[in-house]
């Protein structure tokens, strides 16, 4: 049986050590991958492309483009509309993206921002 410290069952020092390396090299991996998504661009749109919404993996709006043909001053309700479901499903998406690749290094939910 493996002695560390003189104690039985504790493993020796050598598989500590990759232990550690193999953690510090998963946090490192982790690190890049949401820097990555975070760095990402993405277009969203609403109302079958009367919206447009450029977004990054960091949830930062880039861009809005706006239809001229949705321009209807008796209506401004339904171009907030549009542009507030294309803000929200961006969002929705970047969480989605960042939640799917950081499940491959078996990270639980909610966990991810932590990082």
């Amino acid at each position: 049986m493996a002695r560390f410290n003189g104690y039985p069952g504790m493993g020796g020092g050598n598989n500590m050590n990759q232990l550690l390396r193999q953690a510090k090299q998963m946090q490192e991996d982790m690190m890049k991958t949401h820097s990555e998504i975070e760095a990402k661009e993405f277009d969203i749109t609403s109302g079958g492309g009367a919206v447009t919404v450029t977004m990054t993996g960091k949830k930062t709006i880039k861009a809005i483009k706006i239809s001229p043909e949705v321009m209807d001053k008796d209506d401004v309700e339904m171009l907030e509309d549009l542009i507030m479901t294309a803000v929200n499903e961006g969002i929705k998406k970047a969480e989605s993206l960042m939640e799917d690749e950081m499940k491959k290094f078996n990270i639980p939910t909610g966990l991810n921002s932590l990082l």
